[in-house]
């Protein structure tokens, strides 16, 4: 506007108008152009001259308008399965989605992150039986924010070099060296030039899934111990995809593209969408069932939305979705008043003492001279004054109703102020009193009904003092209970599919960690640790990444479903009271994870690429997308393999049903038994009621299973009839096969909730 008002000529405007004409499609493309993912399902297997980059080049010079393919296309994913992803105008990607070739079209996004004391605590000990050679070419894939490879957890001594049928490559960047424990490693994001974990995140989860063991590992002393993964001999491949939060979807799908070829046995994902996605939209589900195809298990994160219901991000049923609980281990900080009292709290003093001595208490007016009262007694953010907190332990009261300030800025506030200590008060429904978090400084949390007597002393004397003692780690004798912020279910997906799967230790779990890493996640914290305490389902999942790990070492034939199902089936039956929920499978699936009953499981619900066409047949997935996706198509009605008409009867390990509010409940499942126990034996079938109201009852026809050979099959027929479930009901009960050697449990759950509409 400025350079146009210097000219007054009548030509040159027009003129300038005209240019702008020309080029203001091009700009306007280039500014609302984003990164979209073309999912084209499985690559061709009859076209030998078949090569995807050509053709996703040719795809997109088709349908681009004002630019070319070279510049638009991101990356291809040409090695495992079939797709692209590239920037794309809104009316180029409705172009796309209506062509044969694509399964979906959908906008890239970030998908969020989502161990001494607890391998022992679920039963395996580090003197377990194990089968070494095995385990060594055992290869674990971890996609995560990358690895630290110079720590202690991913040392070679011993190892032999990489098993042949490794055709991976160590591409960590500059000043990145892999050897025969740690023999794979890539990044996906240019920017960041380097596999290198500088979060700390990827290295916690890749420990404890298959860290080697290393004596007295702890932080700054607290909950020391010797730390290793479930399966120390094996090899780790690690997948740099995230960087401080920050992962792309287009980023993670190429690393399952990778990961396939790559030849990993068993993949952890320690990570997910914000909500529930279509599984044609969702890269994770997508990536898994290629990988699934290829004989690999993908362990995933439930996710850290918890308690609130329908927030699990992992639905699909190829997935093993993991739920976090706690161990008998808690971490816990006391509070020495001046009068004498002793209070005890939530936290991680690391490296930190005040000795026992006193310092001054403050609190309220006296913290702050820039803010109203009730917001200096929450420590908000830029309230707190230096000059009256510094060399002090402050109170706050964390989360209040008219400020839900988030605890990681309470944190950050005092610890940037130069406070000594903080005393952070909360009410138990917005706080998460079941984990300890690691502090900045000096801290403990504490409920309101502790933070009354603080407040009480604080008023009562002119000149109140208090000291911090360091963390203590004490036995909590209900563990195992799943953690507040573990996500739950129903599926929102698939309703008929419980979810999660199975729970594993997620809460207070001391692992490997990056020494340039933040440990408490606060800006300005430079502590530098080799091992950390982090909380979350991105603890569980890669638990149960290595319990599979495990358990593929005694069973290396065995398909992803059948090591699916032993974890399952084995697992701890937890406590519906302790939970403190009438729909607590929606909290841990099947129960606590067993690694060594999983060994040994004696019957297995084996389910294979077929099946999961079927039941994404079932799903509603046209005829066109389901042969994209799997190379197969539905199968037709009549013929002597017929569609399932609900996804109740997928072969799976575990029996739910969605129904309608006060409608007669009659439900047929179908499913099919592997014997791989003895050669020889008979299986007698139970149900366990735990439904109280006896609301549902059920039968299994036939109730006896007899095997004459190892791998023989038995079908059978579980029936469950009712009066009907009210409003947000929920109907359960256990189904057991037992030969008097092995017992393998299943859940049955039966619900009526409202399933919310996925957007």
């Amino acid at each position: 506007m400025a350079a146009a008002s210097l000219f007054s000529s009548t030509l040159f405007i027009v003129f300038l108008a005209f240019a702008a004409s020309i080029n203001v499609s091009c700009y306007a493309q280039d500014e609302d152009r984003k990164v979209y993912i073309v999912y084209m399902g499985d690559l061709p297997t009859d076209e030998t001259e078949y090569t995807p980059r050509s053709h996703h080049h040719s795809i997109l010079q088709d349908i681009l308008e004002g630019s070319s393919a070279e510049d638009t296309l991101v990356r291809s994913y040409k090695r495992s399965f079939n797709g692209f992803s590239a920037k794309l105008t809104e009316r180029e990607v409705q172009k796309l989605s209506g062509m044969e070739a694509i399964v979906s079209v959908f906008p890239n996004r970030n998908i969020q992150l989502k161990t001494t004391r607890s391998w022992d605590f679920i039963g395996l000990p580090q003197n377990v039986k194990r089968m070494p050679i095995a385990e060594s070419d055992i290869i674990v894939g971890v996609i995560d924010s990358g690895i630290w490879p110079e720590s202690a957890s991913f040392s070679d001594d011993g190892f032999g070099p990489p098993p042949m049928k490794w055709k991976g490559v160590c591409k960590g960047g500059q000043n990145f060296t892999c050897n025969n424990k740690l023999i794979g490693a890539r990044y996906y994001d240019e920017d960041q030039g380097s596999a290198r974990d500088t979060d700390g995140h990827g290295t916690h989860a890749a420990s404890i899934a298959a860290g080697n063991f290393v004596k007295d590992a702890s932080f700054f002393e607290i909950a020391k111990g010797n730390a290793r993964g479930a399966v120390p001999s094996a090899r780790i491949a690690a997948y740099k995809v995230c960087a401080s939060n920050d992962c792309q979807a287009d980023a993670i799908l190429a690393v399952f593209d990778d990961a396939i070829a790559d030849g990993v046995d068993i993949l952890s994902v320690s990570m997910g969408d914000s909500e529930p996605v279509a599984f044609d939209q969702d890269p994770i589900a997508i990536g898994s069932f290629h990988a699934m195809k290829k004989g690999i298990l993908t362990s995933q994160a439930a996710g850290n939305s918890g308690p609130s219901p329908q927030t699990v991000i992992s639905n699909a049923p190829w997935l093993l979705t993991v739920a976090a609980s706690s161990t008998d281990r808690r971490l816990m900080d006391k509070i020495v008043l001046g009068n004498g009292k002793t209070l005890q709290g939530l936290g991680v003093n690391g490296g930190f003492r005040l000795n026992g001595t006193q310092f001054p208490l403050v609190y309220g007016d006296n913290v702050s001279t820039v803010c109203n009262s009730d917001a200096a007694k929450s420590c908000e953010l830029g309230c707190l004054d230096k000059d009256l907190v510094e060399g002090k332990i402050v109170i706050c009261d964390f989360a209040r109703a008219e400020s839900p300030q988030p605890l990681s800025e309470t944190l950050s506030e005092t610890f940037s102020s130069g406070a000594l200590g903080t005393i952070m008060i909360s009410d138990p429904s917005k706080a998460r009193f079941d984990e300890s978090r690691v502090y900045p400084l000096p801290a403990a949390l504490i409920n309101t009904v502790s933070g009354d007597i603080v407040k009480s002393y604080f008023n009562s004397t002119k000149h109140p003092v208090a000291t911090i003692l360091p963390t203590e780690s004490i036995k909590d004798y209900e563990a195992p209970v799943v953690a507040s912020f573990s996500s739950r279910g129903p599926n929102s997906i698939a309703p008929d599919i419980i979810k999660p799967d199975i729970s594993a230790p997620g809460v207070d779990i001391l692992a490997a960690f990056s020494p340039v890493g933040h440990p408490s996640g606060v800006a300005g914290d430079t502590r530098s640790v080799k091992y950390s305490i982090l909380s979350g389902t991105s603890m569980s999942c890669p638990h149960a990444t290595g319990a599979a790990a495990y358990v593929k070492t005694y069973h290396p034939d065995w398909s992803p479903s059948a090591i699916k199902s032993a974890l399952m089936t084995t697992a701890f039956p937890m406590n519906h009271t302790q939970n403190n929920s009438d729909d607590a499978e929606f909290a841990y699936g099947s129960g606590q994870i067993d690694p060594v009953k999983a060994v040994n499981p004696g019957l297995v619900y084996d389910a294979h690429a077929q099946d999961y066409v079927e039941f994404l047949c079932s799903m509603g997935y046209t005829l066109s997308k389901v042969k994209l996706i799997t190379n197969s198509t539905c199968p037709s009605k009549g013929t002597t393999t017929t569609i399932n008409q609900s996804a109740r009867n997928l072969n799976y390990p575990s029996f739910g049903a969605h129904v309608e509010v006060n409608k007669k409940i009659g439900l047929r499942f179908t499913r099919t038994v592997t014997n791989v126990g003895t050669t020889q034996s008979t299986y007698k079938a139970k149900i366990i009621t735990s439904d109280a109201a006896a609301r549902i009852t059920v039968t299994v026809v036939p109730n006896v299973l007899s095997f004459r050979s190892l791998n023989e099959k038995k079908s059978f027929v579980v029936n469950v009839v009712g009066n009907g479930l009210g409003s947000n009901e929920t109907a359960t009960a256990a189904l057991v096969w037992s030969d008097g050697i092995h017992t393998v449990r299943s859940p049955i759950v039966v619900y009526s909730q409202s399933i919310l509409p996925i957007v």
